[in-house]
């Protein structure tokens, strides 16, 4: 079986497939707009001191998707080659174009005009890319740089960053383990670190989770947030090896996927409403998995304030046959945008 395919069993479904593109009605619905065309767009982030959104593909042949954030315009982001062989030494190549598919996302300023987006990608390897963002010209410009291969072939899931260049991962389903494993609350994932001059991934002791989803760091470096998918909660640790747990939210309304950090300092997850007795109810061991990824269920973004874990609803959206599977919400002014692991668009609208 395909990697993508086990990948996205293990979040929600074996039964998933990439959607065909049906871009013929793309009209709004109950206030929710969408920028149609861009396949399984899991993960967003926004270029720093820019209106551009850089979107990850779940889909071969593509790597990313340019999104203005002004007009909903898209393009496939063109990216150059320039491997730096001082930092990524380990990497073996560039990644094979043809057979791509990117997933979580992280990116980073490091400078006038200059980012660092770091990449999880499936299809040839996995790894972590690393690519440089240039915002110098009139669409931003991205470079690949190089790679961190992940431990023994496993999957990443989501990935985060540090000021000094480290970064972190997280692997949903360890070998032995199962996605039944993380609904059912039993520790199923884990979270890797590389930091420059580093051979390899290593793994952070205490980590386990059931389904480790999401990952995002604290702005001075001090903590690491993780989203439990199995236990519907982001939990705050001490940035150490092993890893000390600090504080937990309560238990989320959704399956949460994705975290970034908002401007506004607070944690921005999304995902799937959880109380949906059309679609089985709540997640648990007894709950039909295959209805997880094809039972529409309406998306839930949520704000997490990562001092007292105190979480807030954002916006919520109905259940829609053309865009669910809702994986994480990035904040550009009064609009959120909205991510999927299984759809053909792009969620978008105004917040409340």
């Amino acid at each position: 079986m395909h990697k993508i395919k086990i990948i996205l069993f293990l979040i929600f479904s074996s039964t998933l497939a990439t959607p065909a593109i049906s871009q013929d009605d793309c009209s709004a619905m109950d206030g929710v707009n969408f920028v149609c065309g861009p396949v399984n767009a899991e993960d967003l982030v926004r270029v720093p001191g820019t209106d551009w959104i850089l979107s990850s593909a779940m889909a071969p042949e593509t790597a990313f998707y340019l999104v203005d954030a002004n007009t909903g315009d898209w393009s496939i982001a063109a990216l150059q080659i320039e491997h730096d062989m001082a930092a990524y030494p380990n990497c073996p190549s560039p990644p094979d174009m043809g057979h791509m598919e990117t997933h979580g996302l992280n990116i980073r300023a490091i400078g006038d005009n200059q980012s660092v987006l770091y990449s999880v990608v499936h299809g040839g390897r996995e790894s972590i890319e690393v690519f440089n963002v240039d915002t110098s010209g009139d669409t931003p410009a991205l470079t690949w740089k190089g790679c961190v291969l992940m431990p023994d072939g496993l999957p990443a899931n989501s990935v985060a960053s540090f000021a000094d260049g480290s970064i972190v991962a997280t692997i949903l389903i360890m070998p032995g383990k199962t996605f039944a494993d993380s609904v059912a609350m039993r520790p199923t994932g884990s979270v890797v670190k590389w930091s420059p001059g580093d051979d390899a991934f290593t793994f952070l002791g205490n980590s386990e989770l059931p389904g480790n989803n999401g990952i995002e760091v604290s702005a001075d470096g001090s903590e690491i947030y993780v989203v439990s998918s199995g236990f519907q909660t982001i939990v705050a640790y001490s940035n150490t090896n092993p890893l000390r747990q600090l504080r937990t939210t309560a238990q989320l309304p959704i399956t949460p996927d994705n975290v970034h950090m908002g401007e506004d300092g607070r944690l921005l997850t999304a995902g799937m409403k959880n109380d949906v007795p059309e679609c089985g109810g709540p997640p648990g061991p007894d709950h039909d998995l295959a209805t997880l990824g094809t039972c529409p269920r309406g998306s839930i973004a949520i704000a997490v304030d990562p001092a007292t874990m105190e979480a807030e609803v954002l916006v919520e959206t109905a259940a829609f046959e053309e865009f669910s599977n809702g994986t994480m919400v990035l904040l550009t002014g009064n609009r959120y945008w909205i991510g999927t692991f299984s759809g053909d668009r792009i969620a978008y609208g105004e917040l409340p």
